[in-house]
């Protein structure tokens, strides 16, 4: 009898163990309430900008990395481009677009784009959007997909939209109007 009182006290100890005080910095995750990060409500914006794509010049923002085929296809392109409240150049900047792209259609003028938008401006300043999709170029209208972001945009989801506002066919310097609806807490 004392040897069963024993075995199942402690059976109720180590169960007591891994259920209760199982929880300890080695677990691979655990639920979380938005209150507890310190989520609010949701909210849904809009962001309205210009891409300065230069790629001509004595300070360019885009520089070509890799260019193996004569068909554009495989180039691959670092960013650092600015954004700007307007189409011109001297327009009040709102952030750069870092990152990179690269020609990764064989039939189109289509982009793999994967850059932050990184704000400098207003509530914004600091904060940033992740990007993350295909630019078919020629399109009048261009839909990318938000997949993230920081600081004031944690959490974020959403979507950009792009129509190129003007392209010098010489130089190759482009200008895109950009939509952005991003919902973040």
């Amino acid at each position: 009898m004392d040897k069963l009182f024993s075995t199942i006290l402690l059976l109720s100890l180590l169960l007591i163990s891994i259920f209760i005080l199982g929880t300890n910095c080695h677990e691979f995750s655990r639920r979380l309430s938005k209150k507890t990060m310190g989520l609010k409500r949701q909210k849904l914006s809009h962001l309205h900008f210009y891409f300065h794509d230069q790629v001509s010049g004595k300070n360019p923002t885009a520089i070509k990395i890799c260019n193996t085929s004569v068909t554009g296809f495989g180039l691959l392109a670092m960013i650092d481009d600015t954004l700007t409240i307007g189409p011109e150049p001297n327009s009040k900047l709102v952030g750069r677009a870092q990152g990179v792209y690269a020609q990764s259609s064989l039939n189109d003028d289509s982009l793999l784009m994967v850059f932050n938008f990184a704000f400098v401006q207003g509530k914004y300043n600091g904060s940033s959007l992740s990007v993350l999709g295909r630019n078919s170029v020629m399109l009048p209208l261009r839909e990318m997909p938000v997949i993230g972001g920081s600081g004031v945009f944690r959490f974020a989801y959403g979507y950009a939209q792009a129509k190129t506002y003007s392209y010098n066919v010489k130089t190759g310097d482009a200008v895109s109007e950009y939509d952005v609806y991003v919902f973040h807490y």
